[in-house]
């Protein structure tokens, strides 16, 4: 069984002992259980509910198990023969998540 869910602007297809990497959520910590409430679908084959928008009592569990940071992207600006130039940097942080259970 898989089912797709929304968190951080994003969508995700997972399934049960999955890894993922999603947008770091507030006020979380390693090893805290987390829980997925905007589920899209859930189900597999023929037995697959689509929500509109979403499943009504279907949720998704996980655990926390990092919080990182991703690597380096670079911004620099420039403007020729002006003597502008800006350069800054940015490592946008996430959460590796293991999904535990999916209930329907």
């Amino acid at each position: 069984m898989y089912a797709i869910i929304k968190t951080g602007g994003k969508q995700y297809r997972v399934a049960k002992d999955d890894v993922i990497e999603i947008e770091k959520l507030k006020d979380v910590s390693v090893n805290d259980e987390i829980s997925f409430d905007d589920v899209l679908a859930v189900g597999e084959g023929a037995d697959l509910t689509i929500g509109t928008p979403v499943v009504e009592g279907a949720t998704v569990k996980g655990e926390v198990l990092d919080l990182c940071k991703s690597q380096k992207v670079i911004v620099y600006k420039y403007k020729a023969k002006k003597d502008y130039r800006r350069k800054q940097g940015h490592r946008q942080p996430f959460m590796k998540v293991k999904i535990t259970t999916i209930e329907k």
